[in-house]
């Protein structure tokens, strides 16, 4: 039996130091509010244990709310970034999203630095194994008996809470990496009465760059010039990163063969793995079962950093026995003498059901203790991070008696990833995809700042230097499309030239460059010639502006649609109101209304079970028509 001693009073206390615990340490002692953020090793602050990059398709949304509220994230991909890429370019700009290749190792170490040199933030190693009420504080025990009394605790648990990995029929209590799981905490919390679930997630094997067959592989290079995640990036700088190209081989009928034969040998077809993995990254075995009629799935060779000669194999995670790996990364062109320097896995972890949270991502029936990242049950560095900074803030205003900062669906992706969780909940680890937002033209990348930054000078992390500059770019954007809108082109045989020369129908007669700007084949750029008022601006301007030009008709149709969604959130419910004494609720409504307790009639609409009809009954118990 350790014996306890009291430590210190502290402000906010961080239980976890990837993703989302660092994102939600910094807001919250940047805000003034004296924290401390406890990791199990010091060593893996701001561990990428699974893929080396920051965005992709949604996830890159993300990153760039997380830098619109003055997070650290989208800085530190920046300043550690291999390549860049703009995904989705083919398509509308709803979904263009950012991915950045990341050395792995300098982003631990930036992180680490970022955190070590933030004023009223200790970081320390220790382990929590018990958090518990006094009164109304908390109280947090690490493994060696220290007890820390702290106003809001926030668990940032990530995949480590009963961590096993797997591979074969080897299984073993080990978190990420191989580093120590946190085998304690979780019968803690349970004595609080927080549920709990069991989830799965794996990565791929990493192999020796010098081992691959490069010639056999198609490359992948990076964006010229390579766009930067963070406004604090100095842009020109940026141009001159040394981008490192990420290459691509794909898996044939003879992989697949070596699979099926050995499935038999897979934990998660013989029932050693019982946990539920992730629906939109699965290991390369159950890609081969699910979609037995394709003769080939993409692989991504991507390099882990520039000191290193680490490559990560997307796509190719896997649980099989080690033995069945090889032959199945040797059957693969270009990797056929491949050798693996760490061997892929599985891992098992412990994650709540976060119905149990508001959108603040408080516990409903726990004021003070805050849950983030893979602990609420999602997926990825960047869904963590951004439940990271909402905590960190929102634990912050707490302690400082001021309203909680909610970001509801219509106003951010991260208001839409929070309120997919505490509303209908997840039976896999949730991942952020632009499929999810259903407001995704209003809520595009490019326009971040323009959504969120309010909210993050209201919680002191926009400085009023920031703020001032993206004022001026929001006016000279705002300038630029009244100038698309009002100038006049006249018929010209230029005009018409360039018309032709990108398949568009002539005109004979003048009109508005916005009117030109709208049909598909055209944009600001092959106008130029005949812009003879275009100004000198700064090619985001000219690109921001273009969009809300090019589809104002599609936005003013989805602003539409915002408001009318927003009538409902704003429609609050009581929390006094008892759901089963409300006439004319179906006894599922009521039970699910109960067990979620709503903010609003808007989130209340959301909850699976609860019918349009049902609505229509509380608007009237409520008197709020």
């Amino acid at each position: 039996m350790i014996e306890e001693f009291f430590c210190k009073s502290i402000g906010t206390a961080v239980v976890g130091a990837g993703h989302a615990g660092i994102e939600a340490a910094l807001a919250s002692a940047r805000m003034g509010v004296e924290t401390v953020l406890f990791t199990l090793s010091l060593d893996a602050v701001g561990n990428m244990p699974c893929n080396p990059s920051i965005g992709g398709t949604g996830k890159g949304h993300l990153v760039c709310e997380i830098d619109a509220l003055g997070g650290e994230m989208g800085r530190a991909a920046d300043t550690v970034c291999l390549q860049s890429r703009m995904l989705n370019l083919a398509k509308g700009p709803a979904v263009h999203s950012l991915r950045q290749q990341a050395d792995r190792r300098a982003y631990h170490r930036y992180m680490k630095n970022v955190l070590e040199n933030t004023k009223n933030l200790d970081l320390i190693q220790a382990e929590i194994t018990k958090i518990r009420p006094k009164g109304e504080l908390w109280e947090l025990v690490t493994k060696f008996g220290a007890v820390y009394e702290a106003r809001a605790v926030i668990v940032c648990s990530g995949t480590y809470l009963r961590a096993n990995i797997v591979v074969g029929d080897c299984f073993y209590s080990a978190g990420p990496d191989n580093l120590f799981p946190a085998n304690e905490l979780t019968d803690s919390l349970k004595e609080l009465g927080i549920s709990f679930m069991r989830f799965k997630t794996g990565t791929p094997a990493r192999i020796h760059a010098d081992s691959i067959d490069y010639s056999q592989c198609e490359i992948q290079p990076g964006d010229v010039p390579p766009v930067p995640f963070s406004y604090y990036t100095d842009k020109e700088r940026f141009k001159n990163i040394p981008q490192l190209s990420c290459y691509t081989v794909y898996t044939n009928e003879e992989t697949h063969r070596i699979i099926r034969e050995n499935i038999h040998r897979s934990p998660l077809y013989s029932g050693k793995i019982k946990s539920t993995g992730p629906r939109y990254c699965p290991s390369i075995e159950d890609k081969v079962m699910r979609f037995a009629d394709k003769s080939r799935h993409q692989l991504f060779l991507e390099p882990m950093g520039l000191d290193t000669k680490e490559v990560y194999v997307q796509g190719l995670s896997s649980s099989l026995p080690e033995d069945v790996q090889f032959k199945v990364l040797h059957s693969i062109k270009g990797l056929e003498n491949a050798k693996v320097m760490r061997t892929a896995y599985a891992i098992e972890y412990d994650c709540i059901d976060p119905t149990q949270l508001y959108a603040t991502m408080e516990f409903k029936n726990h004021r003070g203790l805050y849950g983030a990242g893979q602990f609420n049950g999602t997926s990825g560095y960047e869904e963590a991070a951004a439940q990271g900074i909402v905590a960190g803030i929102n634990a912050a205003f707490y302690q400082l008696g001021k309203e909680p900062m909610i970001l509801d669906r219509a106003s951010s992706y991260i208001g839409t990833l929070i309120d997919d969780l505490v509303t209908k909940g997840t039976e896999e680890p949730y991942r952020m995809m632009t499929s999810r937002c259903e407001y995704r033209l209003l809520l595009r990348q490019d326009n971040a700042d323009r959504r969120l930054i309010g909210h993050g000078r209201r919680a002191g992390l926009i400085d009023d230097e920031r703020y001032a500059k993206k004022q001026e770019l929001f006016a000279l954007i705002d300038q630029e499309i009244q100038r698309m809108e009002s100038t006049f082109l006249p018929p010209s045989k230029r005009l018409n030239e360039i018309l032709a020369e990108n398949s568009s129908s002539p005109v004979d007669c003048g009109m508005r460059l916005s009117e030109l700007i709208r049909r598909p084949e055209l944009d600001a750029a092959k106008l130029a010639p005949v812009d003879v008022t275009r100004p000198e601006l700064d090619s985001e301007v000219i690109e921001r502006a273009q969009i809300e030009v090019k589809y104002q008709g599609y936005i003013k149709r989805q602003q539409q649609e915002a408001r009318a969604f927003k009538k409902l959130e704003e429609k609050l419910i009581p929390d006094t109101v008892c759901y089963k004494d409300v006439k004319g609720l179906r006894i599922e409504a009521a039970q699910k209304l109960e067990k979620l307790r709503p903010r609003s009639i808007g989130q209340a609409s959301r909850i699976s079970g609860v019918s349009p009809a049902d609505i229509t009954v509380l608007l009237i118990y409520l008197n709020i028509v």
